[in-house]
């Protein structure tokens, strides 16, 4: 019986190590516990608990025991926690899911991002997640990816049992929604060697059998693998769930594989199951009662027999030539015969055999056949049940364009096909009358959602896998637009140079710049440089699908990656701003920032000036806010500007100046006396009319002196003591402007005698005096 058996069947590396050590350990300390269960198989979870080897679901259950660490790995949590349980811990971790933790860890140290590709409720996802810093998505399909946020960076990893075919069609959605993505192919090997072993088996065989537990992520897998290849697939998890009717085993080839946690016992006991049943099944005949001894000498007669007429050996040697001179046909052959006889519905063919051979109308390619025309036929059936031969001219058209497919396959050549029907997995597509099967996963670059839309459709395809012997055909549409795309893109690589101005459509935004497409491949202008001045967000500046002028700034033919300038096709603000804000000139700008020593006023987008605060009003302010607030839309005067320093000075101060009416001259006042503690207030009258009175008393005075001379002597000193006054009050005023222009005044108005008033003192040393003089000449009052 053909019965195949994938290369790399079994036990992987990481969960055979970590079995056979459990089993160790059992034998050493006792009783073991497994965090979670050590394998995703149930027969050999039976056979470890057997062995003393007992899985738990959390660390406190193993208190007392040795802990063993499965080879899917855990949290670094849980070592702290069985490390407080004082637990032997014994790690089984496979090497290579070690390996993500440590690339994880490594990078998510500052907190950056993350993104698994798996299952997030799978035990090897959850123990990796708790190795990130920072923020964690998962993702297991196409779908999911396009759900992702627009990240600015992040890592992208997978669990080591992710399937290598969905991760390519991940991959490309992920990169354009991380602007800067580090990508880390984290698949087992083994992962990646059994499903493309289990894919070319799927494809040679008539059925298939994928072995492991329903659990196993990587065994389902498996499973979908095959089955959208071969539709006569089975995921069993031991001999016992193999149907009688599965296959025919002794016509039919069929293939067996298995998931990374089945041991080798259980695929020989597939193995051996299978091949019991072929041979019991080619025992079913000898099993058919023979006849015995006694009844075969019964029937033979018992006298030697006699010789046969010499007409009937005649015969038989006739015949014998005769058979000779008949063509020898098999299933499959091509003959050429020739049109005995034409009915509606069949064509009888004389090929040469003892029986003629009867094709269909439909099929029959040759058109306008007559009796007596020689056609080139195939043998369908050697005997139809009826003794007749089926033949077909249909399948040596099949064979025809199947062997230039073959050609095409070899020489690398594309082919056309129609959609005709959507199966599991796929499309069917008839390319030159021959089924080729299209798998989901290649009709598109991106995840197709209604694999319909494409029945009916004219598809250019690539084949991908080929079987001569049972003619079935991989194709895909994708590899057709790789490579267009690729060519596509080396035509536009070539065609690109740093420092020139393209065009280019905006395809997206992201929060740190925008996409644009520039004629098949995508290029990015960062927020930096959409305009001079400050962006919050592209959208400020640019919208989908505008046309856009744009320069290249940079060119990474490593990376693949076009970094483009929009700003650039615009002046700087500061290469032009001298002629649009020469000095003296006045503009609006609008005031943007505030501080201590002034406001900035932004007159256009990335040209802000500086009013200082000693411009921003024609009085002394103790805060600038006093003056301006931020928003404010004001004029301003140019004072000076200086490119190369992006300097500009501002002032409102010259405006409002300009602004005042011109006020005519004030003569300056003389400057006030420093006051002291001396000085009191003076009534202008009352001093007035005391000096008055004091010039009458001297006009008294001379006319006494006259009339007495004998007094004369004794009033002497007293007049000179009244000159003295006199005296210095004559040489205050020259001293004190302010109060001889008060003298002047009460001169003008009460005393006419101009030489006489300008000889007084001022009104307060007068007082002094006349105080003095009254007091030395008591007598004379009453005269006065």
């Amino acid at each position: 019986m053909p019965i195949v058996t994938a290369k790399h069947a079994g036990f992987c590396m990481g969960v055979r190590r970590a079995v056979d050590e459990a089993m160790k350990a059992s034998k050493r300390y006792g009783a073991i516990a497994t965090i979670g269960e050590l394998v995703h198989n149930p027969q050999v979870i039976r056979r470890l608990e057997t062995q003393g080897v007992h899985a738990v679901d959390t660390p406190a259950e193993a208190a007392g025991k040795t802990a063993v660490i499965r080879s899917h790995g855990v949290a670094p949590g849980v070592y702290a926690d069985l490390e407080t349980l004082s637990c032997h811990v014994l790690d089984l971790t496979c090497p290579f899911v070690q390996r993500l933790h440590e690339t994880v860890s490594r990078y998510s140290g500052g907190g950056k991002p993350v993104i698994l590709a798996g299952q997030r409720d799978h035990p090897e996802v959850t123990g990796t997640i708790g190795w990130c810093r920072g923020e964690v998505y998962t993702v297991s399909s196409a779908e999911q990816a396009e759900t992702l946020p627009e990240l600015h960076e992040a890592l992208f990893a997978a669990q080591t049992t992710f399937p290598p075919e969905q991760w390519e069609n991940i991959l490309p959605i992920v990169r354009g929604k991380v602007g800067r993505l580090t990508v880390e192919d984290t698949i087992c090997t083994a992962t990646a060697q059994r499903q493309n072993e289990a894919r070319e088996l799927a494809s040679e065989v008539d059925a298939m059998l994928i072995l492991g537990g329903k659990k196993s992520a990587n065994t389902r897998k498996l499973y979908e693998t095959c089955s959208a290849i071969c539709p006569r697939t089975l995921l069993i998890e031991s001999a016992n769930d193999i149907p009688a009717d599965f296959a025919d085993i002794h016509s039919e080839i069929i293939g067996i594989t298995t998931g990374t946690s089945t041991p080798d016992w259980l695929l020989k006991e597939v193995v051996t199951r299978m091949t019991d049943k072929e041979q019991m099944d080619r025992q079913v005949p000898a099993e058919v009662p023979a006849e015995t001894p006694a009844e075969a000498s019964a029937e033979t007669p018992a006298e030697t027999p006699v010789e046969a007429p010499a007409e009937e050996m005649e015969e038989n040697s006739f015949m014998a030539d005769v058979e000779a001179t008949l063509v020898k046909i098999r299933p499959g052959q091509t003959v050429t015969g020739t049109v005995v006889q034409m009915t509606d519905e069949e064509v009888c063919v004389n090929i040469g055999f003892k029986s003629d051979g009867l094709i269909k109308r439909e099929d029959l390619i040759t058109e306008g056949v007559q009796m007596g025309d020689e056609i080139e036929v195939e043998v369908v059936k050697v005997n139809d049940g009826d003794g007749n031969v089926l033949l077909s001219q249909r399948n040596i058209l099949k064979r025809k364009a199947f062997a230039k497919l073959v050609e095409k396959f070899d020489n690398d050549e594309y082919v056309e096909g129609v959609g005709k029907e959507v199966v599991k997995g796929g499309l069917i597509c008839d390319v030159d009358g021959i089924r080729a099967f299209v798998p989901a996963s290649q009709l598109s670059n991106r995840y197709v959602e209604k694999i319909g839309e494409f029945v009916g459709q004219t598809l250019t395809l690539k084949i991908i896998e080929l079987d001569e012997q049972k003619r079935r055909i991989v194709a895909s549409r994708k590899a057709v637009l790789k490579a267009e795309e690729t060519e596509r893109k080396a035509e536009v690589w070539a065609s690109l140079e740093e420092g020139a101005v393209i065009k280019g459509i905006v395809r997206r935004l992201t929060d740190f710049g925008a996409f644009v497409d520039i004629g098949g491949v995508d290029g990015l202008i960062h927020v930096t440089d959409l305009s001079w001045s400050h962006v919050k967000h592209p959208s400020e500046i640019v919208h989908p699908d505008q046309e856009v002028d744009v320069k290249i700034l940079n060119l990474d033919h490593e990376r693949e990656r076009i970094q483009l300038g929009l700003k650039q096709m615009q002046p700087k603000p500061w290469d032009v701003a001298p002629q649009k804000y020469p000095e003296g000139s006045v503009v609006i700008g609008k005031v943007v920032r505030i501080t201590t020593f002034g406001a900035f006023v932004e007159l256009e987008p990335g040209v802000d000036g500086l009013v200082h605060i000693s411009q921003c009003a024609t009085t002394r302010i103790d805060k600038v806010e006093d003056a301006v607030t931020v928003g404010d839309e004001i004029n301003v005067k140019v004072l000076s500007i200086d490119p190369q320093a992006k300097r500009i000075s501002l002032s409102i101060r010259a405006l409002l100046e300009a602004d005042e009416p011109v006020k005519p001259a004030r003569e300056e006042k003389p400057k006030k006396p420093e006051v002291t503690d001396e000085i009191v207030p003076v009534d202008i009258e009352a001093v007035g009319r005391q000096l008055e009175e004091e010039a009458l008393k001297e006009e008294k005075a001379a006319e006494a002196k006259e009339e007495a001379p004998a007094k004369k002597a004794e009033e002497e000193p007293k007049e000179e003591a009244k000159e003295e006054p006199a005296a210095e009050a004559k040489e205050e005023p020259e001293e004190k402007p302010r109060k001889k222009a008060a003298a002047k005044k009460t001169e003008k108005e009460e005393a006419p005698d101009e030489e006489e008033a300008g000889e007084k003192p001022k009104p307060r040393k007068k007082a002094a005096a006349n105080k003095k003089k009254a007091e030395e000449k008591p007598d004379e009052e009453p005269e006065a």
